[in-house]
């Protein structure tokens, strides 16, 4: 399934909202979620995650997995939450046009 442009931030974003997470936990958060219908390339996920960081929507430090292996762990910030929210409302007014234009209807709740 192809993303609307930004939808792979704003899924990220939402992934990290309950606790911090290491990429392959957001990647599975995500693939998980949408029953295996939005599948997240690794270098996507990674550019995705450089840009965040980049506008300080997240924050990353060093961890260790489960596995006991050496893990990047992102945080969601403030400045992230609040773009989350921002987005959100953007792209639930698209699904809804979309759904208005293609002539069925999307249950839009609170999302959170």
């Amino acid at each position: 399934m192809a993303l609307l442009k930004g939808t792979l931030d704003v899924l990220v974003l939402k992934a990290l909202v309950a606790s911090p997470r290491h990429g392959f936990e957001i990647t599975r958060w995500i693939e998980e979620g949408s029953a295996g219908e939005i599948p997240i390339e690794s270098a996507a996920l990674l550019q995705c995650l450089h840009r965040l960081e980049d506008r300080g929507f997240l924050s990353a430090d060093w961890g260790i997995t489960a596995n006991n292996r050496r893990a990047r762990y992102y945080t969601l910030t403030e400045p992230g939450q609040a773009h989350l929210i921002q987005e959100t409302a953007t792209l639930r007014e698209s699904v809804a046009a979309l759904a208005t234009l293609l002539g069925f209807s999307v249950p839009i709740g609170s999302g959170r």
